[in-house]
This record gives C-alpha cells, sequence and structure tokens, in this order.
C-alpha cells in the first residue's frame, strides 16, 4: 500500500503542476477530477475532467491502476479522503 499512497501522490502533484501551467481555475478542475476519481468510473475520468487532455494509453492505464487502488478502500477511508478535500480546497478559497 506504501507504493499506491506514493504513486497517488505523484499523480495528483503532477495534475496541480499542470493545472498550474495551463493557468486554469484549480478548484474547479480538482475538485471534479477527485471526485471523479473516488466516485466515477475510468470513462467518467475521459469524458469529464481529463477531456480536453490528450491522454496515452499509459497514462490511461497509471490512471486505472490508480482507480483501482481508490476503489479497493474502505468506504469510511473513502469519506474521510472527500472530507479532507472539501476541507483544503475550502481553506484555499479563503473560507
Amino acid at each position: 500500500m506504501k507504493g499506491s499512497s506514493a504513486f497517488l501522490l505523484a499523480a495528483l502533484a503532477l495534475l496541480c503542476v499542470c493545472g498550474l501551467a495551463k493557468g486554469e481555475n484549480d478548484n474547479e478542475f480538482f475538485m471534479d477530477f477527485l471526485q471523479t476519481l473516488l466516485v466515477g468510473s475510468p470513462e467518467e475520468l475521459y469524458e469529464g475532467p481529463l477531456s480536453k487532455y490528450n491522454v496515452n494509453q499509459d497514462a490511461k492505464a497509471a490512471m486505472n491502476e490508480l482507480k483501482s487502488c481508490i476503489d479497493g478502500l474502505q468506504p469510511k477511508h473513502k469519506e474521510e479522503l472527500v472530507n479532507l478535500l472539501v476541507q483544503v480546497l475550502g481553506d484555499s478559497d479563503g473560507s
């Protein structure tokens, strides 16, 4: 599980850097991306938050593995992740 956690952090860091470089509304993109990652399907990721990006096959395979790891979490752990993300995003808005 340690490798999965490191992979998750690396993936989120990469998305953060890419989002900041493109000057997008980070909070909106990340909330949509993370919500879909936590409760949606891989297809919903590609049709939704990642739809305007060219996601190659290796990145799709990595995203599918990441999604599989998240799907393997206990429901209470997923819920706590959602709560944490909402809190972090709320703090970044100045709320």
